[in-house]
Protein backbone atom coordinates (compact mmCIF):
# COMPACT_ATOMS: atom_id res chain seq x y z
CA UNK A 1 0.00 0.00 0.00
CA UNK A 2 1.33 3.42 -0.91
CA UNK A 3 2.57 5.90 1.47
CA UNK A 4 0.37 8.62 1.81
CA UNK A 5 3.03 10.34 4.92
CA UNK A 6 5.62 9.76 7.71
CA UNK A 7 4.60 11.72 10.97
CA UNK A 8 7.14 12.50 13.52
CA UNK A 9 5.27 13.05 16.79
CA UNK A 10 8.45 14.72 18.57
CA UNK A 11 11.77 16.26 16.95
CA UNK A 12 14.77 13.69 16.66
CA UNK A 13 12.66 10.78 17.29
CA UNK A 14 14.82 8.11 15.48
CA UNK A 15 13.41 5.87 12.51
CA UNK A 16 16.47 3.60 12.73
CA UNK A 17 17.00 0.85 15.67
CA UNK A 18 14.86 -1.74 17.11
CA UNK A 19 11.62 -0.19 16.22
CA UNK A 20 8.05 -1.44 18.22
CA UNK A 21 5.24 -1.69 15.64
CA UNK A 22 1.66 -1.30 16.20
CA UNK A 23 -0.92 -1.61 13.15
CA UNK A 24 -4.01 0.21 13.39
CA UNK A 25 -6.95 0.01 10.33
CA UNK A 26 -9.44 3.53 9.46
CA UNK A 27 -11.90 3.61 6.96
CA UNK A 28 -13.03 6.44 4.56
CA UNK A 29 -16.90 6.34 3.61
CA UNK A 30 -17.52 9.16 1.38
CA UNK A 31 -21.36 10.55 0.59
CA UNK A 32 -20.47 13.11 -1.95
CA UNK A 33 -18.39 15.34 -0.14
CA UNK A 34 -19.24 14.38 3.18
CA UNK A 35 -17.68 11.73 5.17
CA UNK A 36 -18.66 9.51 8.37
CA UNK A 37 -16.81 10.60 10.96
CA UNK A 38 -15.64 10.25 14.72
CA UNK A 39 -16.30 13.14 16.36
CA UNK A 40 -14.85 14.00 20.16
CA UNK A 41 -17.55 16.19 21.92
CA UNK A 42 -14.81 16.66 24.81
CA UNK A 43 -11.98 17.42 22.33
CA UNK A 44 -13.89 18.97 19.29
CA UNK A 45 -11.97 17.05 16.84
CA UNK A 46 -12.37 14.80 13.82
CA UNK A 47 -11.15 11.23 13.33
CA UNK A 48 -11.91 8.12 10.54
CA UNK A 49 -13.72 5.12 12.23
CA UNK A 50 -10.83 2.87 12.88
CA UNK A 51 -8.45 1.65 15.73
CA UNK A 52 -5.59 -1.15 16.32
CA UNK A 53 -5.44 -4.43 14.63
CA UNK A 54 -6.02 -6.88 17.36
CA UNK A 55 -3.24 -10.17 17.43
CA UNK A 56 -4.39 -12.79 14.96
CA UNK A 57 -6.96 -10.58 13.71
CA UNK A 58 -6.48 -9.72 9.63
CA UNK A 59 -6.74 -5.99 8.63
CA UNK A 60 -10.25 -6.39 7.08
CA UNK A 61 -12.10 -8.14 10.12
CA UNK A 62 -10.83 -5.38 12.17
CA UNK A 63 -11.97 -2.29 10.15
CA UNK A 64 -15.21 -4.20 10.00
CA UNK A 65 -15.05 -4.37 14.20
CA UNK A 66 -14.12 -0.46 14.72
CA UNK A 67 -16.47 0.71 12.15
CA UNK A 68 -19.21 -1.34 13.98
CA UNK A 69 -17.70 -0.61 17.02
CA UNK A 70 -16.79 3.15 16.89
CA UNK A 71 -19.69 4.32 14.40
CA UNK A 72 -22.47 1.72 14.54
CA UNK A 73 -21.71 1.10 10.87
CA UNK A 74 -22.01 -2.29 8.81
CA UNK A 75 -19.20 -2.28 6.27
CA UNK A 76 -20.71 -3.51 2.80
CA UNK A 77 -18.67 -5.20 -0.27
CA UNK A 78 -14.76 -5.24 -0.20
CA UNK A 79 -12.26 -2.17 1.31
CA UNK A 80 -10.62 -0.93 -1.20
CA UNK A 81 -6.53 0.52 -0.08
CA UNK A 82 -5.99 3.75 -0.27
CA UNK A 83 -3.03 4.27 1.69
CA UNK A 84 -1.13 4.25 5.10
CA UNK A 85 0.46 6.96 6.96
CA UNK A 86 3.46 6.10 9.72
CA UNK A 87 3.73 8.15 12.99
CA UNK A 88 7.17 7.86 14.76
CA UNK A 89 7.79 8.14 18.34
CA UNK A 90 9.37 7.72 21.20
CA UNK A 91 8.44 3.88 22.68
CA UNK A 92 7.26 4.14 26.39
CA UNK A 93 9.25 0.38 26.43
CA UNK A 94 12.71 0.78 26.98
CA UNK A 95 13.76 -2.27 24.97
CA UNK A 96 13.22 -0.39 21.71
CA UNK A 97 14.56 2.56 20.08
CA UNK A 98 11.18 3.88 18.72
CA UNK A 99 8.20 3.36 18.26
CA UNK A 100 5.88 3.08 14.61
CA UNK A 101 2.11 3.50 14.55
CA UNK A 102 1.17 2.70 10.92
CA UNK A 103 -2.64 3.70 10.01
CA UNK A 104 -3.59 1.65 6.98
CA UNK A 105 -6.83 3.44 5.37
CA UNK A 106 -9.44 1.93 3.36
CA UNK A 107 -12.38 3.06 0.64
CA UNK A 108 -15.24 1.56 2.71
CA UNK A 109 -19.23 1.68 2.10
CA UNK A 110 -21.74 1.06 4.58
CA UNK A 111 -24.74 0.32 5.35
CA UNK A 112 -27.12 3.38 5.20
CA UNK A 113 -28.93 2.88 8.74
CA UNK A 114 -25.98 3.20 11.69
CA UNK A 115 -26.34 0.60 14.58
CA UNK A 116 -25.83 1.37 18.43
CA UNK A 117 -21.68 2.09 19.17
CA UNK A 118 -19.51 0.00 21.29
CA UNK A 119 -17.12 2.36 22.38
CA UNK A 120 -13.91 1.85 24.75
CA UNK A 121 -13.57 3.27 27.95
CA UNK A 122 -11.56 6.00 26.47
CA UNK A 123 -13.49 6.62 23.96
CA UNK A 124 -16.86 6.97 25.75
CA UNK A 125 -14.75 9.43 28.09
CA UNK A 126 -14.12 11.59 24.91
CA UNK A 127 -17.87 11.19 23.83
CA UNK A 128 -17.33 10.05 20.21
CA UNK A 129 -20.24 10.49 18.07
CA UNK A 130 -20.52 9.07 14.40
CA UNK A 131 -21.33 12.68 11.64
CA UNK A 132 -21.92 12.82 8.57
CA UNK A 133 -19.29 16.05 7.95
CA UNK A 134 -18.38 17.74 4.68
CA UNK A 135 -14.86 17.35 4.15
CA UNK A 136 -13.85 20.75 4.24
CA UNK A 137 -15.53 21.94 7.74
CA UNK A 138 -13.68 18.84 9.00
CA UNK A 139 -10.45 20.02 7.80
CA UNK A 140 -11.35 23.73 9.00
CA UNK A 141 -12.32 22.93 12.42
CA UNK A 142 -9.34 19.79 13.38
CA UNK A 143 -6.90 22.79 11.61
CA UNK A 144 -8.25 25.32 13.81
CA UNK A 145 -7.87 22.97 16.99
CA UNK A 146 -4.27 22.23 15.51
CA UNK A 147 -3.34 26.25 15.40
CA UNK A 148 -5.08 27.23 18.57
CA UNK A 149 -1.62 26.33 21.17
CA UNK A 150 -3.85 24.35 22.98
CA UNK A 151 -3.00 20.32 23.48
CA UNK A 152 -4.71 17.88 20.99
CA UNK A 153 -5.17 14.56 20.66
CA UNK A 154 -2.25 12.68 18.83
CA UNK A 155 -4.50 11.36 16.08
CA UNK A 156 -5.15 15.14 14.83
CA UNK A 157 -2.38 15.47 12.92
CA UNK A 158 -2.52 12.38 11.04
CA UNK A 159 -5.81 12.48 10.49
CA UNK A 160 -6.28 16.19 9.17
CA UNK A 161 -3.44 15.29 6.58
CA UNK A 162 -5.50 12.13 5.75
CA UNK A 163 -8.56 14.56 4.90
CA UNK A 164 -6.50 17.27 3.21
CA UNK A 165 -5.59 13.58 0.78
CA UNK A 166 -9.02 12.44 0.51
CA UNK A 167 -10.51 15.70 -0.57
CA UNK A 168 -7.74 16.38 -2.94
CA UNK A 169 -7.79 13.06 -5.17
CA UNK A 170 -11.50 11.58 -4.72
CA UNK A 171 -13.40 14.91 -4.11
CA UNK A 172 -11.94 17.78 -6.24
Amino acid sequence: MRTLADIDRHPHVPHEGKTLCREAVRAIILRGRDLLLVHSKVNGDYKFPGGGVEEEEDQESALIREVAEESGGRVIGIPQPFGKVNEYDFPAEKDFASFCMTSYYYLCEIDPALGSQQLDNYEARLEFVPQWVEIDAAIEHNRALLNSGKKVERWVRRETRVLEIVRDELIR
